[in-house]
Order: C-alpha cells, then structure tokens, then sequence
C-alpha cells in the first residue's frame, strides 16, 4: 500500500469527539498544503471549527441547509426536505473533492444522515468507487455493516460521562 493510498475511517457512537477528531485531521492535512473538503450533514449551526476552517485556503467546509431542529422533531414534510438536502450535499461535496482532487473528504454525520435522508447504497457505491488516493472520514452515531464492511479504520467513541447528562447545554467554544 502507498503512502498516498486513500483509506476509508469511520468514528461513531455516542461519546463527544468524533467531529472534533474529524476536523483535526482536515486541519492536518490543509496544514500540508493538501486540499480538503467536509460536508457536514445535518449540522448548519455557527460552530468555531467552521470559523476555524475559513482560515484555511485548502479547506472547504460545505453544510446541509434548512436546518433548524434536531431530525426527531421533524415533521414528514421537513424529512423529506432534508433528504433532498443530504443528497444535495453528498453530490456537490463528492463533485468538488474530485475537481480540486482533494486529499481528504470528511463526510460529518454521514452515517445518521444514511439512516433516513441519504441513500445508503449511494454512499457504498461511491465508497467502493471513490479516487484511490482520497481518504474518507465518516462521522456518526452508530455502525450500519455495510459501512463497516468498507472502512479501514474504525474508532467507537463512547461517552462514559457527559455534562448533558446533568442538562448541561453545549457550551460555545468547548463544543461547538
């Protein structure tokens, strides 16, 4: 294997630090003059490493739109919005890593987004087809075996203690 074979690397499961390890290594690789490109699915909220991001050249940060709640609070109709959303982003975001022949992809919250808004076969397939020198991250809750079958590294980040869990709210700066 090369030096500069792409690898798929999935982060998942319910503790704090999977977009935040995402992220560092598009800081990494923007800090080798690479180009990169993060799609942040389901997220479109002010957060200080989209600001960060923006400081970078190499790097482009692309969001899904609309939205304003949590999915669980989404009625049929805003599902059936977002979907069209995530499948928006996933396309552009697939289009614009191979245009600037991107180094890295970070597909953030993919995995949740593939459970309902992007279609899962969409994603393998451009898994099992994607640029041989473009690594993937893939960020999510949980671990469909379709992906995990794809990935080359996995990391299962697991909260043993969250402030949340004592109502804690996500502070500015320290969690977004």
């Amino acid at each position: 294997m090369s030096e500069q074979q792409g690898l798929i690397q999935i982060y998942y499961g319910d503790g704090k630090g999977k977009t935040t390890a995402a992220f560092g290594l598009a800081f990494r690789c923007a800090g080798w003059g690479r180009k990169v490109v993060v799609a942040q699915f389901l997220k479109n909220g002010a957060s200080g490493e989209v600001k960060a991001a923006q400081r970078f050249p190499e790097l482009t940060v692309l969001r899904t739109k609309d939205i304003h709640k949590f999915t669980f609070q989404m009625d049929e109709e805003e599902k059936a919005a977002t979907a069209v959303n995530c499948q928006e982003l996933f396309r552009q975001a697939v289009a614009l890593a191979a245009d600037q022949q991107a180094r890295l992809l970070v597909m953030d919250e993919a995995v949740d987004a593939a459970c309902g808004f992007l279609p899962m076969d969409e994603l393998c397939a451009f898994l099992d087809n994607k640029p041989e020198a473009l690594e993937v991250v893939i960020t999510g809750h949980s671990l469909p075996r379709e992906l995990a079958d794809r990935a080359d590294y996995i990391s299962h980040v697991q909260k043993e203690k969250h402030p949340y869990d004592k109502g804690v709210m996500a502070r500015k700066e320290i969690e977004f």
